[in-house]
């Protein structure tokens, strides 16, 4: 790979992304024979075939995905470097990307829009997805930073805690164990709205149900924490579930939280980035903002239910 050119690994990259050399030649603003020269002259040098055909259109061999890869890691590198020399001419912009698991979209959107409205000039992406989502953006330097509840144990991060993360039971309104305190035995019966295996919050669940000598009956797995509330709301069975993601259907009444002995089950929030990765000014200032920051915006904890009551919950103070 030492004598390969950056015009090379584009010529590649735009083939695959558009499927064609006439198209690639556009994007590029060069020839077809220009762009044809440069696939073959990078191929010669790794001694792989990098692109397949398939009907009308190219697609990237086993080879060409990992150079694809590469590829992707290259620009990514140059674009932070283009912040950072933004910086240092004085100018406040540049480009931070931001991953969250999906539980802390209900927090985390606040605490960037007033980083963003802070920092005008520095454009802020966002990413959602579980926790094996979120690991593997930071692996691949996707991702700047993230903020999630379990820091990866098989990546050398560097972390700082936002503050807690309960994790509560919450049932139907009208549930008959509403406003008892209960053993964890008695919802053994009980037929339980789970996460996508792999989330963070199922994870959690599995331990508490392990711990408490209790397996639970999946009724169903629900990748969005809107529609197991929903289902909740529904009739349809209980769930373990974030605390933050329910504050707005307590407030309302339209859901309760059961009052399980070992629950709250409290975890951690934590903003996360790569120890190895080296942060421009624009993502080293969203660190520092959602380290020193982030835990104005978690929503306050939430009472069990009262038996009977359609009152809305009040917070804790």
């Amino acid at each position: 790979m030492r004598n390969v050119t950056l015009k090379q690994l584009r010529a590649l990259a735009a083939v695959i992304d558009t499927g064609t050399v006439t198209a690639a030649a556009r994007q590029l603003n060069v020839t077809p024979p220009a762009v044809t020269m440069q696939i073959q002259l990078l191929e010669e040098q790794l001694g792989l075939p990098l692109l397949d055909r398939a009907g009308e259109r190219f697609q990237p061999s086993d080879a060409g995905r990992e150079v694809l890869a590469a590829v992707a890691r290259i620009e990514r590198a140059l674009a932070d470097c283009g912040a950072s020399l933004d910086a240092m001419k004085g100018l406040d912009a540049g480009r931070v990307c931001v991953g969250i698991v999906s539980t802390a979209k209900y927090f985390a959107p606040n605490a960037l829009g007033v980083f963003a409205r802070a920092h005008p000039g520095i454009d802020v992406a966002l990413v959602v997805g579980n926790r094996e989502d979120i690991i593997a953006a930071l692996r691949g330097d996707v991702i700047d930073v993230a903020i999630m509840g379990r820091p990866p144990l098989d990546i050398e991060v560097d972390k700082t805690l936002i503050g807690p993360h309960p994790h509560v039971m919450i049932a139907p309104i009208d549930h008959p164990l509403l406003g008892r305190r209960i053993a964890p035995d008695l919802l053994a019966g009980s037929t339980f709205l789970v996460r996508e295996p792999g989330s963070g919050t199922r994870t959690l669940m599995e331990r508490f149900f392990q711990d408490a000598g209790v397996v639970p009956k999946i009724g169903m797995e629900i990748g969005s924490n809107e529609t197991i509330k929903q289902a909740v709301m529904a009739g349809l069975g209980l769930s373990f579930i974030s605390a933050h993601t329910i504050a707005a259907e307590v407030a309302d009444g339209r859901l309760a939280v059961l009052d399980v002995e070992g629950m709250p089950v409290v975890r951690q929030w934590f903003v996360v980035k790569r120890s190895a990765k080296r942060l421009t000014p624009p993502a080293a200032a969203l660190n520092e903002f959602l380290s020193d920051r982030g835990s104005e915006f978690l929503p306050k904890p939430i009472k069990p239910a009262i038996a009977g009551s359609r009152k809305p919950a009040e917070p804790v103070d």
